[in-house]
């Protein structure tokens, strides 16, 4: 294979036979495409399901050409009519369904695609920082991507394998415009993209992950480690892998000289010319006529009542500036405090911070929580205010219904965290030196009467040492 793209499949510890497949290759359009499919239906009929999955999607995109996620689309609704008739002609298979992520990377342009269904997942590397891209479409996935559930605990959740969508499961599909989850986003240099089944992700987190994603190894060494590491840990499930890499340099522009012309060089070759001498007449007298001054005084006025006139506007325009409001600059966001929120802004309801070279990050601008759900863990990440800034670290906006933020410290911020949203959790999160915590704000209807009480309850557990109470008298 490619030194970018590399796809492996395991059929693990405890299985005895692979209902897992995937793509990974380079296609006539130079695109890359790569793909995780994992087969549902027990013994045989997963497989089938994956094979027909697999064999639709090398058809469709052999020659794909005009709005990619559309073409995504009805490539994975094609599959399921044909998973979907196969398991109408009776051959045994009548439980038979499968699960993808399907990803086509334009490296050339810096941009990747993907579309999903079911619990196979995608990932992207960048900047140290592994986010997951795709949302589970399962029970436990939504608990653990809102927050409710740790990934911990999801991975040894009874229900863990419980899928609510699938190919195969419904023959009209088609009509339902949610049942595909679709997106694209920037691919730059440097970035890398992991495509697994739950053979994977069932039990090896992403702390894992991502120390082998960030290894000098080879695509194909990452790839066999993550496998590795997976059947370590029991090898119950399946699993595959695949890796797309932007192996392309950012281009750097090389500074050029300008060429110095000296003045007054001689130019090459350059012939000596004939100056021919005139021919003068003999002089003679003139008499001098008698100046006329007024057209010079005439002039010398107009210039002094320019000269008045620009004075006079001037000093209208300068009161006029005076009386504007100085324009607020905005501030310049250092690389680390950038890669964060950019990283933290492609998170589609978990992001994992993950790069242990940058623990300390300071922060000069907001930072805004948009996602419907959100789950931040940082790893003991500390964001720490710029001296000029006196915004707050971080912006929860009306439409969050849920904000999990753990192992962050937050320091010497005028105010941490404003919450517009309906709910904030905090798990092993501090706050040193800020003069406010958390601002709750509520958005109440306008233009009308209201009548009510606003209340704000703050839960706290008894065994956090920062909320225990002072057992000194008073």
């Amino acid at each position: 294979m490619a030194e970018n793209y590399f796809g492996l499949s395991d059929v693990g510890k405890l299985r005895d036979n692979n209902e897992d497949a995937f793509i990974a290759e380079k296609l006539p359009t130079g695109w890359i495409l790569a793909c995780v499919i994992d087969g549902v239906g027990g013994y045989d009929g997963g497989e089938v399901a994956a094979a027909i999955a697999r064999d639709t999607l090398l058809q469709k995109m052999q020659a794909a050409n005009g709005d990619v996620l559309q073409i995504l689309r009805e490539a994975l609704l094609q599959a399921n009519q044909n998973i979907y008739r196969e398991k109408q002609e009776g051959k045994g298979n009548s439980q038979m369904a499968c699960v993808l992520t399907v990803v086509l990377a334009d490296v050339e342009s810096n941009q990747f695609f993907y579309a999903h269904v079911g619990d196979t997942r995608l990932y992207l590397l960048r900047d140290h920082s592994l986010v997951k891209v795709t949302k589970d479409q399962s029970f436990v996935g939504f608990l653990e991507d809102s927050g409710r559930l740790s990934e911990e605990e999801a991975m040894t959740h009874p229900k863990r394998n419980e899928i609510n969508k699938a190919l195969g499961f419904d023959a009209q599909m088609d009509l339902k415009d949610d049942y595909i989850e679709t997106g694209q986003s920037p691919f730059l240099p440097g970035d890398l993209l992991l495509l697994c089944s739950d053979g994977l992700t069932d039990l090896v987190n992403n702390k894992a992950m991502s120390d082998v994603l960030l290894s000098s190894a080879t695509l194909a060494q990452k790839g066999k480690a993550l496998i590795d590491a997976a059947n370590g840990a029991g090898g119950k499930d399946n699993i595959t892998v695949v890796l797309v890499k932007n192996d392309k340099k950012p281009q750097k522009q090389k500074a050029t000289k300008p060429v110095l012309v000296k003045k007054n060089a001689a130019v090459k070759d350059e012939k000596p010319t004939t100056i021919l001498a005139e021919t003068r007449e003999e002089a003679k007298p003139v008499t001098k006529a008698k100046k006329n001054n007024l057209p010079l005084w005439l002039f010398g006025l107009l210039l002094l009542l320019l000269a008045l006139a620009c004075f006079w506007f001037w000093t209208k325009n300068k009161d006029l500036q005076a009386s504007l409001p100085k324009p607020v600059l905005q501030p310049v966001r250092n690389a680390e405090e950038k890669r964060f929120g950019d990283s933290l802004g492609l998170a589609s309801q978990t992001f994992v911070y993950a790069d242990s070279l940058h623990k300390n990050i300071i922060v000069s601008d907001t930072v805004f929580a948009r996602q419907d759900s959100l789950h931040i863990n940082g790893n003991g990440l500390v964001l720490q205010s710029d001296s000029a800034y006196r915004g707050p670290a971080f912006v929860v906006s009306s439409n969050n219904k849920y904000l999990l933020l753990e192992n962050i410290t937050f320091k010497g911020f005028h105010t941490a965290i404003v919450a517009k949203g309906k709910g904030v959790q905090l798990k092993n999160v501090r706050f040193e030196n800020c003069d406010a915590t958390i601002n709750r704000q509520f958005q109440l209807p306008l233009s009308q009467p209201l009548t009510g009480i606003l209340r704000d309850t703050v839960i706290l557990k008894k065994d956090t040492a920062a909320f225990k109470k002072d057992s000194l008298p008073k």
